[in-house]
């Protein structure tokens, strides 16, 4: 057999040359951009050459501060394309935090939004490895701003040469990406891609028990660019010619909405916080969504009675997927099997509700405290351990000893079941599952049930201390609008009774006016149970 490197260049050349006519469209300051494949592939060779003129060399880090649009799509394969390494930057991170993760990077050159620009300007001081700035914007004039040396994205395109050649001697295991953790605790670390991880993980994204993506789908990318690539979506969308959707900064449930009637979306993925106010718009007003053939979730746990919703009232199809960080981040899909969909409905539902089956590829396992391996019977919990092609084995500059990479497994942190048809539930994580004299409560199970009652908006679960019971659940509920001054703690204790043991019930339920999350979406539980504490002190 041929010893092909699998490299990103030839998804590039893919998508220009099979699908020139494919559109990708962009929601910008500008109002709504159109171009195909065939103009993306000459702009990211212009990028690419633009680039190396500036004296970016393989191996170089070019970070990127940006929303969803064409531009970051072209640097998503202009950059690790000529051997270099795409840094994806979240622009949600704390000022500290910014600093620190391009610092750490080493990023030589930053491609940034115009309307983020402040966000580097505040740190400009701090940052030492940064040698220029390029600028996206649909402005003909570079902004005023305090940084230098400053480069025009289109300026500079506009004497690139479109024929650059990409080398095809790139070793696959050559690093082309790099995301950091949005850490919660301590300083985020870095995650690094290799090209062959990222075409491995893109070729994943196609199978049909995973995400099916194809040339027929219109693939709007909710998820940020800068969150774990989108999820891989624009990579494998533009491998596989698929058509696609960026909204920008556009993450408003109407926006979306009119997005998907308006350019016929059948793929698009993202939080389960923005599905919620999704359902939320679709309660009010009337939208054509019927070309939807998969609403994917991650990042958190989706309560059966969204996933009933959306599929029930609205016709759209539901599909809950795994991963993180070090993932790339597919690493479950969950699907009925062919003879599971003659279920009864909430058979099927809980189902769905999991985080599905293991990816092709992939290897999965759980142990327990005693450190064996736990039986798949959906009852006992234990670690999830993952190994495959694209999972990390170390942390960039870190200690390849680090507790989350051991004998030759990533230890996610995260406690699942896994049942007889080796699907797998999350049902924590092993910081915030609560011991409650001794037997473990899943905080997750729990703000799910509390989520599944019409007039919760979100919940989040947190174990506190109990002199008796080591630790005991507390409930944090954010109502619905119409809802407020009209659902009580008890009226909630009485919603989970049925569904739950009664050891598990909340000792308090704690009604808000929101939760605190992370840059990503997710629930911050530690702020959550310092709040806590602070109310108690009083």
């Amino acid at each position: 057999m041929m010893n092909v490197p699998l490299l990103i260049s030839p998804m590039l050349e893919r998508a220009e040359r099979v699908f020139p006519k494919k559109e990708i469209v962009s929601c910008t300051p500008s109002g709504i951009h159109r171009q195909t494949y065939a103009q993306m592939g000459e702009r990211t060779r212009k990028l690419s050459d633009a680039l190396q003129k500036l004296g970016v060399k393989q191996g170089d880090r070019v970070g990127t501060l940006a929303w969803n649009h064409y531009r970051h799509l072209e640097a998503y394969f202009a950059i690790p394309s000529m051997g270099a390494v795409l840094h994806t930057i979240n622009l949600r991170l704390s000022p500290e935090h910014l600093a620190y993760v391009i610092n750490h990077a080493e990023d030589r050159i930053l491609l940034i939004d115009d309307s983020l620009l402040p966000l580097i300007e505040a740190i400009r001081e701090k940052l030492t490895t940064v040698e220029a700035f390029i600028i996206m914007s649909d402005q003909s004039e570079l902004p005023k701003t305090t940084l230098s040396p400053l480069y025009s994205y289109e300026d500079l395109l506009s004497e690139g040469d479109p024929h650059f050649e990409y080398p095809k001697d790139l070793d696959e295991n050559s690093p082309a990406g790099m995301c950091y953790t949005s850490a919660t605790t301590g300083m985020p670390k870095g995650v690094v891609y290799t090209q062959r991880s990222i075409y491995l993980h893109s070729m994943t994204a196609g199978l049909a028990d995973t995400i099916g993506l194809s040339e027929g789908d219109t693939c709007l990318s909710v998820v940020p660019m800068f969150h774990v690539n989108a999820w891989g979506l624009p990579f494998a969308a533009t491998w596989f010619g698929a058509k696609q959707v960026l909204p920008g900064p556009m993450l408003k449930a109407e926006v979306l909405a009119n997005l998907i009637q308006s350019e016929k979306v059948t793929v698009t993925g993202g939080i389960p916080t923005i599905w919620m106010e999704l359902l939320k718009e679709l309660e009010h007003k009337t939208y054509d969504l019927s070309s939807l053939r998969m609403l994917l979730f991650g990042g958190l746990s989706a309560p059966p009675s969204m996933i009933r919703a959306f599929e029930e009232k609205h016709g759209i199809p539901v599909v809950h997927a795994y991963g993180m960080t070090e993932t790339s981040p597919i690493v479950t899909v969950s699907h009925l099997k062919s003879y599971q969909k003659d279920l009864p409905l909430e058979e099927r539902l809980a189902i769905k509700a999991k985080q599905g089956l293991v990816s092709p590829g992939l290897e999965v396992r759980a142990i327990g405290s005693d450190g064996k391996e736990i039986a798949w019977d959906g009852k006992e919990m234990g670690e999830l351990l993952i190994r495959g092609p694209w999972i990390a084995d170390a942390y960039y500059k870190g200690d390849r000893s680090s507790d989350a990479f051991q004998d030759g497994w990533l230890h996610t942190g995260d406690v699942v079941t896994i049942d007889e048809e080796g699907t797998i539930k999350v049902a924590d994580r092993t910081k915030d599952l609560i011991k409650s004299g001794g037997e473990w409560i899943s905080s997750v199970d729990l703000e799910n049930g509390i989520m599944s009652h019409e007039g919760v908006y979100e919940a989040a679960v947190v174990g506190m201390p109990h002199e008796k019971w080591q630790e005991r659940p507390v409930a944090c509920v954010v109502l619905k609008e119409n809802y407020k001054n009209k659902v009580s703690e008890e009226n909630i204790i009485d919603f989970l009774k049925p569904q739950v043991a009664k050891w598990w019930l909340p000792d308090e339920v704690i009604f808000m006016d929101e939760l605190p999350k992370s840059t990503v979406g997710k629930f911050l539980k530690r702020a959550l149970r310092e709040q806590l504490e602070h109310r108690l002190s009083k």
